[in-house]
């Protein structure tokens, strides 16, 4: 089968911890967390990634990490390519415990090199 190529060149990936639990809605406002938070970092930190980013349709994915150490790591392979990262800890305020690290955003940044961080994370 043939495979058709993809309109995106780039994109910002979220990596959601496993190893907690809570709530479909608190995953999903976590997430939105880390891509806000990601997204303007990397508006001001690597503004031709983001604007492209913007103009392609803002392409997003969801992973699993299994844990925070593992999120730790992403997040220093991350900086070490130059992406913008943000690190979302929860407020504490309905579910989890005040300062629990639930996710980590990656990007927006180039497929080929948010793949070197993220690439082998299985989908949510």
């Amino acid at each position: 089968m043939k495979r058709v190529a993809s309109p995106f060149a780039y994109k910002l990936v979220i990596a959601v911890r496993e190893d907690i639990e809570f709530s479909p809605g608190k995953m999903a406002a976590q997430v939105a967390h880390a891509a806000v938070m990601a997204s303007l970092e990397a508006k001001a930190k690597t503004t031709k990634w983001f604007s492209e980013w913007i103009r392609e349709g803002q392409k997003k994915v969801v992973v699993r990490a299994e844990s925070l150490g593992e999120l730790k790591e992403l997040e220093a392979a991350a900086k070490r390519l130059k992406l913008a990262t943000a690190m979302v800890q929860d407020a504490g305020m309905t579910e989890l415990p005040p300062g629990t690290v639930t996710c980590l955003g990656v990007g927006p940044g180039p497929d080929n090199i948010v793949d070197q961080v993220t690439g082998n994370l299985p989908l949510w």
